[in-house]
């Protein structure tokens, strides 16, 4: 497994699009998907950025860091978004590997802290998270807010 960066104006852009709406999106945002994707490609800043797990040329596994994960801690960045494992793949520390690639990119990019929000019972605990609080959508619905240090602070 090999997990890169989705650059603009490779094959594999259109292939990741595909894959991040289709597991994220619905019939109505696919626009949303590929803009967001597209800019950030095309961005000098370190967020946001997107990811792929490929086994072969085949998109196993996805990620990003970004600025806002659409809720009301606004204070908290770069957040973990998207995370998928195809099924698949599933059992054999994928997802784990994603976790810990996402974590060593933010440390890379400077930053000390990761965030996400899960409704998930229990996954992210097992890999150090730690459940921060609750933040709320614009909806008004609540979801558990996850926080990890990327070690940046833990280097001498």
């Amino acid at each position: 497994m090999k997990i890169t960066e989705i650059k603009q104006g490779t094959e594999l852009f259109d292939k990741a699009v595909q894959v991040f709406w289709g597991q994220w999106g619905n019939e109505g945002n696919y626009k949303f998907y590929n803009d967001a994707i597209l800019h950030s490609c095309n961005t000098s800043e370190e967020i946001p950025r997107f990811y792929v797990a490929l086994n072969n040329k085949s998109i196993i596994g996805t990620y990003a860091l970004i600025r806002n994960d659409l809720n009301s801690r606004q204070d908290l960045w770069p957040w973990l978004a998207c995370l998928y494992v195809d099924p698949e793949f599933r059992g054999n520390e994928m997802g784990s590997r994603l976790l810990e690639h996402a974590l060593k990119e933010a440390a890379r990019k400077g930053f000390s802290k990761l965030y996400l929000t899960s409704d998930l019972e229990g996954y992210y605990e097992k890999y150090g998270w730690t459940h921060l609080t609750e933040c709320y959508g614009a909806s008004g619905g609540s979801i558990k807010l996850y926080e990890k240090s990327t070690s940046l602070n833990d280097k001498p």
